[in-house]
């Protein structure tokens, strides 16, 4: 993990995000039903802001195999938007990854992780103020645990940013799937504005600091 570690204190942090309140449904793509190969995948649960945005980062992704944004976190079963955005339900805006651990690491999808939001401000990423823009890791098995509680030692350790870690480790417990419109956001909703303004300059970044974990087509 040390060349990981190293590799995100020589990048510098990525710009703030405007806030994601508003929704449109214009310039919509056809999305395809693909038969997904399941085999060797694993999922984890991320929680780094708005879900738009972890969800365009994340489909870009060698290995990556599937990417759904939604709730986690939460104490109301079955929360709409609506709900999420009142502040009362409990829950993160988070984005459930599939990826294929024979082609992309655990620590690889940490490393854009930390890298691509602020882990220090507490419900907050940006404008986008509130508790379901907490940043969050909502763990399936004990590795992801175990790994992802060593990043935060480590980045801590290096002193990665001057406000200390506050990023959530959490059990992973329920998952609700967000509402058809939020799916698939950034593709089918290019041209609107939080996608022109912070989605697009955001992937831009990303894309040049991880150049070589993006998929080819």
């Amino acid at each position: 993990m040390k060349p990981i570690i190293t590799g995100l204190l020589l990048v510098t942090a990525l710009f703030s995000l405007e806030a994601c309140g508003q929704t449109t449904k214009n310039n919509k793509k056809e999305i395809k039903s693909i038969k997904l190969d399941m085999t060797n995948t694993e999922t984890i649960t991320l929680g780094s802001g708005c879900f738009w945005c972890t969800e365009a980062i994340y489909q870009r992704l060698e290995g990556v195999v599937k990417v759904t944004s939604g709730y986690s976190g939460g104490h109301v079963d079955n929360p709409t938007y609506e709900q999420v955005c009142d502040k009362t339900t409990g829950h993160a805006e988070v984005c459930q990854i599939v990826y294929d651990t024979t082609k992309i690491s655990l620590d690889d999808i940490l490393a854009v992780f930390w890298k691509t939001h602020d882990p220090t401000t507490p419900n907050q990423q940006g404008n986008d103020v509130g508790p379901q823009y907490r940043s969050a890791v909502f763990y399936h098995n004990v590795h992801q645990k175990e790994v992802a509680e060593k990043y935060i030692a480590e980045l801590t350790a290096a002193k990665a940013w001057d406000k200390p870690i506050i990023t959530e480790v959490t059990a992973f417990s329920k998952f609700y799937s967000a509402e058809s419109y939020h799916q698939n956001y950034y593709n089918n909703n290019t041209y609107q504005g939080y996608c022109r303004y912070v989605i697009g300059p955001k992937l831009e970044k990303f894309e040049k600091v991880f150049k070589d974990k993006l998929k080819k087509d």
